[in-house]
């Protein structure tokens, strides 16, 4: 149970550090896109950023596919206890930085005491933040063992990298952490 409490941590500790380095940047001014209705996009947001639902067709197939293989690739390591860093084409240097073998190991133990075997993630939603530029993909973690459903972000920059990774319990509706 502690190890799990660790990894959630770490992944969520990686969240935030990627969070803040984005936060911190100089932020580029708002392309216009007709598409979309400001107003609505306003009601829907809790939080600062300007979020908003895109349908999974809407978004690139590469961008999602992506998002799905680097994701999955850090749920398996839970499974195999071997772990591909992620290169500078993949992630940003936070991101790499943060998820090693070592911090992820300590997690896996835990998840797999509590979860069981990781078996896929299943795309729910997909969210763009209209301020960076970043897309936050909703993923559902499938385990063997039915105790809790799991939650995965990853959130993916303007570049196609990784920029910040987090798990949570799943909740159907998106909000906040």
């Amino acid at each position: 149970m502690k190890k799990i409490i660790l990894i959630l941590s770490l992944i969520i500790l990686v969240g935030c550090k990627s969070k803040k380095t984005d936060k911190q940047a100089v932020k580029k001014p708002v392309v216009e896109r007709p598409d979309i209705n400001k107003e609505e996009v306003e009601e829907e947001n809790t939080e600062d950023t300007k979020l908003f639902k895109l349908e999974l067709l809407e978004v690139d197939n590469f961008k999602k596919e992506r998002a799905y293989e680097l994701g999955k690739r850090i749920l398996m390591t839970c499974n195999t206890s071997k772990f591909k860093p992620f290169t500078q084409n993949e992630a940003t240097a936070s991101v790499i930085n943060n998820i090693t073998l070592e911090k992820l190991s300590k997690t896996c133990t835990k998840y797999r005491q509590w979860y069981g075997t990781f078996i896929d993630l299943k795309l729910i939603e997909i969210y763009e933040n209209v301020d960076n530029k970043t897309f936050v993909f909703r993923f559902k973690a499938l385990y063997t063992k039915k105790v809790a459903n799991k939650e995965l972000r990853v959130f993916m920059n303007e570049e196609n990298k990784i920029s910040a990774i987090k798990t949570l319990d799943w909740v159907d509706a998106y909000g906040k952490p």
